[in-house]
C-alpha cells in the first residue's frame, strides 16, 4: 500500500474497505459477544491481520472496545485488558499507523454512552507485528479473536513464480489466460488459505472466533467475476504503454497481480476439508467500484468521469508500489490516468461496476 498520508497514500483512499468494515460489524460483535459469555477472561488478545495504515485499523479497535465494553456491562463482568496486535507485512507504513494512535481516545471516547459502559470500558494495548500472516504469528492457544478485512485475496507469492511468461498481454485473469496459469492461481489460493487455516487453529483458544472479509467473486465461472473486468481495464492501460513503446511488452507479459479472488463455493470447500472451522456465517457484500457512489439501485452512474478517477484513486493506492517496482514509478501517473478513462468509459457504456467482498465469520471446532 501507498505509505503516509498523500493524495495517493492508502490512508486516504481506503473508504471502499471502511464500508466493508461497516458492513462486518455486526459479524465482530457477535464474535466478541461469544468470546466474552465463553471465556470470561481477565484478559482478551486480538489480533488484526492485513490492518495496513489507513483510519479503518482504528475504527476496529475502536469497535472492539466499545463492544467488550458493553459485553461486561451486560453480564456483570470485571473490566477487562484487551491486547491488539496489527499485523501486516514489515514494509507497511507502521510508522504512519502508530503516529494516529492519538485519535483512539477520542474515538473510544465517542462510544461512552453511560456511566455503566465508562466503568468498564476495557484498558486496551496496541502492539505492532511486522510479518505474513502465511506464517506463525502467536504462541499455541492464545488468540480470542482474529480479523482480516481486504488482505486474504493476496497471496503469498506470484502465480508465475516458476518462470516464463504464463499469462501473454494480461495481469489477471482473462478469456485468453491459459488453463494451467487459471490452476495455478487456484491451487496457491488453496494452499494459502488451508495454511492460514491451520496456522490460526493452532493460535486460538478453545472457542476462538475468526471475522474475515476479502474479495472473491459470486459466480462459480473463474472467468464471470469483477476482478477480472477491474484488472481487465488495468491491463488495457498497461499495453497501450507497451503498443506505445514506453513499457517493454516483456515487462507486462511477465507480471501477474498477486491477487485471486475466489468463489464463495472455493472458500467453503477449504474451510470444510480443514475440519478445523465451523462457518457460522459466509455470503456477499457487492459495493461499488466507485466508493463514494452509495446508490444502491440501477445501472447508470451520475457521473461516469468522476466515478472512474476515484476508482482509478483507490486502485493507485493499493497498488501503485506493485506497478512501480516492476514497471518504474515514472509510469504511475500515466497509468493510473488511463485506467481512470477505461474504467469511465466502461461505467459510461456498460453499467455500474461492484466489486464483490466475501463476508464470513468462523468459529474453532473443539
Amino acid at each position: 500500500m501507498t505509505h503516509g498520508g498523500g493524495v495517493n497514500s492508502y490512508a486516504k483512499n481506503s473508504k471502499l474497505q471502511e464500508k466493508s468494515l461497516l458492513e462486518t460489524t455486526p459479524l465482530i460483535e457477535k464474535a466478541i459477544e461469544e468470546v466474552c459469555s465463553t471465556h470470561l477472561p481477565k484478559r482478551m488478545l486480538v489480533a488484526d491481520l492485513g490492518c495496513s495504515s489507513g483510519p479503518n485499523t482504528l475504527m476496529f479497535i475502536s469497535l472492539v472496545i466499545r463492544v467488550t465494553g458493553e459485553c461486561c456491562d451486560k453480564i456483570s463482568h470485571g473490566p477487562l485488558d484487551i491486547q491488539f496486535f496489527l499485523n501486516d507485512l514489515p514494509d507497511n507504513d507502521f510508522n504512519y499507523l502508530f503516529k494516529s494512535l492519538d485519535q483512539l481516545d477520542n474515538l473510544v471516547a465517542k462510544h461512552k454512552n453511560g456511566q455503566a459502559v465508562v466503568a468498564l470500558m476495557p484498558r486496551y494495548y496496541v502492539a505492532g507485528l511486522p510479518s505474513s500472516f502465511y506464517t506463525r504469528l502467536f504462541p499455541e492457544k492464545s488468540v480470542h479473536l482474529f480479523h482480516s478485512s481486504y488482505a486474504l485475496h493476496w497471496r503469498s507469492k506470484e502465480s508465475n513464480d516458476k518462470g516464463g511468461f504464463l499469462n501473454d498481454w494480461n495481469i489477471y485473469i482473462a478469456r485468453t489466460t491459459p488453463k494451467s496459469t487459471i490452476r495455478l492461481y487456484q491451487d496457491l489460493f488453496d494452499k494459502d488459505f488451508s495454511n492460514f487455516l491451520e496456522l490460526r487453529s493452532q493460535e486460538l483458544v478453545h472457542g476462538g472466533q475468526i471475522v474475515l472479509t476479502f474479495v472473491g467473486r459470486k459466480n462459480d465461472d473463474v472467468f464471470d467475476g469483477n476482478l477480472n473486468v477491474f484488472y481487465g481495464l488495468l491491463a488495457q492501460a498497461l499495453q497501450s504503454l507497451v503498443m506505445e513503446g514506453v513499457v517493454e511488452k516483456e515487462k507486462l507479459d511477465s507480471f501477474n497481480i498477486p491477487i485471486y479472488g475466489p468463489s464463495v463455493r472455493e472458500v467453503e470447500a477449504v474451510v470444510k476439508r480443514s475440519k478445523l472451522f465451523s462457518i457460522n456465517q459466509i455470503g456477499i457484500f457487492e459495493p461499488n467500484w466507485d466508493p463514494y457512489d452509495d446508490s444502491e439501485e440501477g445501472d447508470d452512474v451520475v457521473d461516469p468521469i468522476q466515478s472512474g478517477i476515484n476508482v482509478a484513486n483507490c486502485a493507485r493506492a493499493i497498488l501503485g508500489q506493485l506497478l512501480a517496482t516492476h514497471f518504474g514509478e515514472s509510469v504511475l501517473d500515466v497509468v493510473f490516468s488511463r485506467y481512470a478513462c477505461n474504467v469511465a468509459e466502461y461505467l459510461e457504456k456498460t453499467k455500474r461496476g461492484k466489486h464483490s467482498v466475501i463476508l464470513m465469520s468462523l468459529s474453532a471446532r473443539n
